[in-house]
This record gives C-alpha cells, sequence and structure tokens, in this order.
C-alpha cells in the first residue's frame, strides 16, 4: 500500500472513530477534567461544606457528638478526617448489618465546622455532582455493561490518537511545517491540527490506562499479574464497639509517631485496631491493649503494582501538578477536537455537495 493509501485509510478511521463516538467522548473527557480536582469540583458544586469560620481543630469527641445528633438510628462513625487548609472536618459513618455486603456500602458523610463543631452538610455517599461524575465517567451511567463500553472507547481513543498524529505529519517537506499556526484557512482546522499534536501522546496514556482500568483481567493476563482476590470491593469488616476513645487513639499514637493528626479510622474486624494517619504514616493501635501494634507506609492510592500506577496515573492522585494539569487538559482538549472535527466534516460535505450541484449543472 502507498503511502497517500495509507493516508487516505487512516484519514477514514480517524474521522468515523471521531464522528461516531464524538457524543460519548465529550462527557467522558469532561468528567475526566473535573475529576482531576475533586476538591475544587465539591467547592464549586457544594459551597456550603466550605463556609468554615476558622482553622482551630476541637478534641475529636467534639466532632462524633455533634455528627452522631444527626445521624439515623443505627448508624455508627466509622472515620474522622481533618481538614488541610480552610476545609471542614468530615465524619463518616456506615450501617451496621448482620447480613451479607452486597456491592459497594453507603455511607453518611457529616461536614462539620472545625472551630465550632456546627453541622455544614450532610450526604450519602452515592449522591451528589462527584458521585454522578464518577458514575458518567466509569460506565456513562450504564448499569452492567457501562465499564466495557467506556474500555472499548478507551482502545477506540488510542487509535484515534495514532491516526490523529499521523495524519498531523507533514505530506511535504519538514516535520517542524507542522508546527506552524496556519496550515488551513479556517481557525477550527488549525485549532484541530495544532491541539491535536500536542495533546496526543497524552491522550494515548490517559487511553491506555483508562482501557486497562476497564479490562483489569485482559490486561492482567498479559503481564502476569495475580488475579484479585479477597472480599468483594466495598464489604465492610465486622463492626466492634471500642474500648478507648478517639482522642486517647490519637494520643498513643502520636507519642509514638510526632506530626499532624489527618484521619483515624474506628476499629473493625477481629484485630479491632484503630488506624491514624499522621503524616505520611500510618499507626495502627491496639483497641484493647492501648498500644502501637504497627506503624507502616499507607498503600497507594489504587492499589500496588502495574495495575495500582495505571490507575494513579489515570487519575492523577499522587501524581504532581504538572501531570495533573496535563490530564485536566487532556479532557479539555479531546471534547474540543471532537467538536472542530464535526465542523469540519459537516464544511467539506457542505463543499462537496455545492461541487457536486456545479457538475451537475455543468452537464
Amino acid at each position: 500500500m502507498t503511502k497517500q493509501a495509507w493516508r487516505r485509510t487512516w484519514f477514514q478511521v480517524h474521522k468515523w472513530i471521531g464522528l461516531i463516538l464524538a457524543i460519548l467522548i465529550i462527557p467522558l473527557c469532561l468528567t475526566g477534567s473535573a475529576l482531576v480536582w475533586k476538591t475544587a469540583t465539591d467547592r464549586v458544586a457544594n459551597p456550603q461544606r466550605y463556609a468554615t469560620s476558622g482553622a482551630t481543630i476541637l478534641p475529636a469527641e467534639r466532632y462524633v457528638s455533634a455528627a452522631e445528633a444527626v445521624l439515623a438510628p443505627g448508624e455508627r462513625v466509622t472515620s474522622l478526617a481533618l481538614p488541610e487548609g480552610d476545609g471542614p472536618v468530615v465524619v463518616t459513618a456506615s450501617k451496621t448489618s448482620n447480613g451479607p455486603a452486597r456491592g459497594r456500602p453507603v455511607r453518611a458523610m457529616v461536614y462539620l465546622d472545625p472551630p465550632t463543631a456546627r453541622v455544614l452538610d450532610q450526604a450519602a455517599s452515592n449522591e451528589g455532582v462527584l458521585r454522578v461524575l464518577h458514575i458518567l465517567h466509569g460506565s456513562l451511567m450504564v448499569p452492567g455493561a457501562g465499564r466495557k463500553i467506556v474500555g472499548w472507547l478507551g482502545v477506540a481513543m488510542m487509535i484515534s490518537a495514532f491516526t490523529g498524529l499521523w495524519l498531523w505529519w507533514p505530506t511535504v517537506g519538514k516535520w517542524s511545517k507542522g508546527l506552524r499556526w496556519r496550515r488551513h484557512r479556517n481557525l477550527d482546522t488549525n485549532l484541530h491540527h495544532m491541539a491535536g499534536f500536542w495533546i496526543a501522546l497524552p491522550l494515548f496514556v490517559l487511553s491506555l490506562t483508562g482501557a486497562w482500568i476497564s479490562f483489569p483481567g485482559f490486561f492482567g493476563a498479559l503481564t502476569g499479574a495475580p488475579p484479585r482476590s479477597g472480599p468483594p470491593r466495598g464489604a465492610p469488616a465486622a463492626p466492634v464497639v471500642p474500648q478507648r476513645t478517639p482522642d486517647q487513639a490519637m494520643a498513643i499514637a502520636g507519642a509514638r509517631v510526632p506530626g499532624t493528626v489527618r484521619e483515624i479510622d474506628w476499629p473493625s474486624g477481629r484485630d479491632a485496631r484503630w488506624t491514624v494517619t499522621i503524616g505520611g504514616q500510618e499507626v495502627a493501635v491496639d483497641d484493647a491493649r492501648g498500644v502501637v501494634a504497627k506503624v507502616s507506609t499507607p498503600r497507594a492510592h489504587g492499589g500496588t503494582g502495574i495495575a495500582g500506577w495505571m490507575r494513579r496515573v489515570h487519575d492523577g492522585n499522587g501524581t504532581g501538578p504538572i501531570w495533573q494539569a496535563i490530564i485536566f487538559l487532556g479532557g479539555l482538549l479531546p471534547a474540543g477536537l471532537a467538536i472542530t472535527g464535526v465542523v469540519m466534516w459537516w464544511r467539506a460535505r457542505s463543499w462537496r455537495g455545492q461541487v457536486k450541484a456545479k457538475r451537475k449543472a455543468v452537464a
């Protein structure tokens, strides 16, 4: 096949991927951008949660008491997160149940003003703007097959990034000619060429990691990663009634690892240990004996191994502001590329229609 034949083939592939999948690619990309900085998105969507009156921190028991006063019967506090900066204190509670776990448990979230322990907001973990964005980005709100649809969209976007870079490459002269702004008389076409070039590689990486997350079994088999084992995701451990208060647990942990407490998780399961997060370490406090049982580094977001690394690359957690900014643009620009691509196709379609009409009139 000649170079021109390859170019025509890739053009058709690139065009029809964009036209057919544009309506799905746009919400997928925009929600991904919004989820890069979750706190900022939550601030915009729920400003009442961040209407704090200061940064003074009270004893943990004050927050627990304030949260328990508004929790529903049967809900038990499971964790308390202290703010970094001017955010709220967040108390999480779950409903006790003796039956088997069914899917991800729904948790009650109570947002409190740090200096006063005043309730600022309440919400369920399966509600709100962030939850909707997560579901839309992860499954397009399609039950069952939605995750696979998103995975195949990732594969299609990888192909689109590759073919777009092929089409961007100048057919005559040096490759640097492709970096010129005015390659075409129309603004949207120039935007499509330029933005497409700069976002092609990050888009390929995000598409690959997204497909990896959607098809963990397939990619895990390719890399030799062991299948996921253990209890179903989200299955809560058996709750216990703690013998110590959270303030006592934090004092024990702080005596071993000095620093600022960021989060404390209530004891559960057979070990019955408090987990106190101080800086970059987790301190396990034995509830019965009142001693530090273990000091460890928190497990990386998304898990360990190559699968966990793929998830962190995809969502930007713990990767730093530069890559997070690239991911943010990696969501906005493809949405713009889909729009400009449709405009370019429509203009070409109209132009071909005019040429055909002229030829017909001459004949």
